[in-house]
């Protein structure tokens, strides 16, 4: 639960579709072992086929082992879990072989047999894990469904082989961006503090770990700044405070530096922004030209966008892109969600009645893609889905998604007192951002509704 469930969330992330399919064999092979166990004592080819299971599920074990090293980074505390399970399955395993073992050489037979407290443990271990191999093979075929899409058509209104420069090209956003550029045929470039995250990433493209390692003479069409550190991973200690806004800050002077020391400028800078820069808002309408109030998502915003529009003197097109809540299944807000809501736990923060200004990722590559492709659009623009909505409007819409209920509610009183600053402008306040730049530029969304996005999301199709 804690590894795979809450922290890893596997049952949404695409690289993960063997690693599921070889956890839900394990799983049904476990739940066999332990009922067999509980209830019957197996005699002649009986103990046999339980013995070949328990091997069987030896074999799975190390090809999970592989397969989680080739796909993922795992964390120590789930390498020291491996190890302590390990360990008490070939203590298990050491116990129980010579029992069928002997067991074997006698006719074959399974009666029924009851052994006391540990029919009822063992009962209980094998009807627990069964449903988790339910779960992790419908998950499978979820993620088979979702491996299958072809990221080219989100950035077809791009002219033919640009050469674009990506920071932040591994994350959530960057990284599904990278995916339909270089399978568009675009030379990408990638910068990234970690070059075992972009090993994942689809090739050929150029990975570098900082800008100084493009020349001079380096030609770039288009450059997308999407790095910095996120928002919502830690409370916002001081020292959280400075992280955030120097990671921000700090990368978007060294882009607007690389734009001044290069021969040929790039044509346009996209920078990513957040709607936080509006600050907090009731029931208000917002677009590109309403006002802020003061917080500090505010001014983060309003200094990685200053930053940002330097480039503006050196001859750039700049577009600072306000980016909402973008849902997807694999990272960002409503991966936290997901599980919680896929076993009944959906839940609304406060009243519920804070907005909550969405956009798919599709749509925000594609809202990207336009921006690229359209000279005329320039200053701010929203990322966000037409059709905000309500707290507790997000939260039932996401219970319809997953067929689940979603009544529970988690008080304002306790969150701000133990969150502070981070539940007030993360949990318990929002803005009712609408995009009128991208669409009076001509961008239609293929999302523009909550309900169907959350469907696409949820089913993969």
């Amino acid at each position: 639960l804690y590894h795979h469930e809450l922290t890893e969330r596997l049952a949404w992330k695409t690289t993960q579709q063997l690693e599921l399919k070889l956890h839900s064999v394990r799983n049904f092979a476990y739940a066999l072992v332990f009922l067999a166990l509980a209830w019957t004592e197996p005699r002649g080819i009986m103990a046999g086929l339980l013995l070949a299971v328990l091997a069987g599920e030896l074999g799975i074990t190390l090809w999970d082992f592989v397969e989680e090293d080739r796909t993922r980074h795992l964390p120590p505390s789930e390498r020291v879990t491996h190890t302590l399970l390990t360990l008490n399955y070939g203590a298990f395993l050491g116990l129980l072989t010579p029992v069928l073992l002997g067991w074997m050489v006698e006719p074959s037979a399974l009666g029924l047999s009851d052994h006391g407290w540990w029919t009822v443990v063992f009962t209980v271990a094998g009807l627990s894990v069964a449903p988790f191999g339910l779960r992790d093979l419908f998950a499978a075929k979820r993620l088979g469904r979702r491996a299958a899409d072809n990221p080219v058509a989100l950035v077809a209104g791009i002219p033919a082989e640009q050469r674009i420069l990506i920071t932040g090209g591994t994350g959530f956003i960057g990284g599904r961006l990278t995916a339909a550029l270089v399978a568009a045929g675009h030379e990408v470039t990638v910068l990234t503090r970690s070059p075992a995250k972009a090993a994942a990433l689809p090739a050929p493209l150029r990975v570098i770990t900082s800008l100084d390692q493009i020349a001079a003479d380096a030609r770039i069409d288009v450059i997308i700044n999407l790095a910095g550190e996120p928002i919502s991973d830690r409370l916002w200690t001081e020292r959280q405070r400075a992280a955030i806004v120097e990671s921000r800050t700090g990368m978007t002077k060294d882009v607007v530096a690389l734009i001044r020391r290069l021969d040929v400028r790039p044509e346009v800078l996209i920078s990513g922004s957040a709607i936080g820069w509006y600050g907090l808002r009731d029931d208000e309408v917002l677009d590109e030209k309403s006002s802020f109030t003061n917080c500090f998502s505010h001014q983060i915003c309003q200094l990685w966008e200053d930053e940002a529009r330097q480039a503006e003197a050196l001859g750039v097109r700049v577009v600072c892109l306000r980016i909402g809540l973008v849902l997807a299944g694999d990272g960002g807000m409503l991966a936290r969600l997901l599980t919680p809501a896929e076993f009944g736990l959906g839940t609304t923060f406060g009243n519920g009645r804070h907005w909550m200004s969405w956009v798919h990722r599709d749509d925000l590559i594609r809202l990207i893609a336009h921006l690229i492709a359209s000279p005329s659009v320039w200053g701010t623009v929203n990322g966000t889905a037409p059709n905000p909505v309500r707290n507790r409007d997000f939260v039932r819409e996401l219970g319809r998604a997953l067929h689940r209920p979603a009544f529970l509610s988690v008080p304002a009183a306790p969150l701000r007192w133990i969150l502070g600053d981070f539940a007030k402008e993360l949990l318990l306040s929002g803005q009712r951002v609408v995009p009128s730049a991208a669409l009076a530029s001509g961008f239609a969304f293929r999302f523009p509704e909550l309900g169907p996005a959350l469907r696409d999301i949820v089913d993969g199709r």
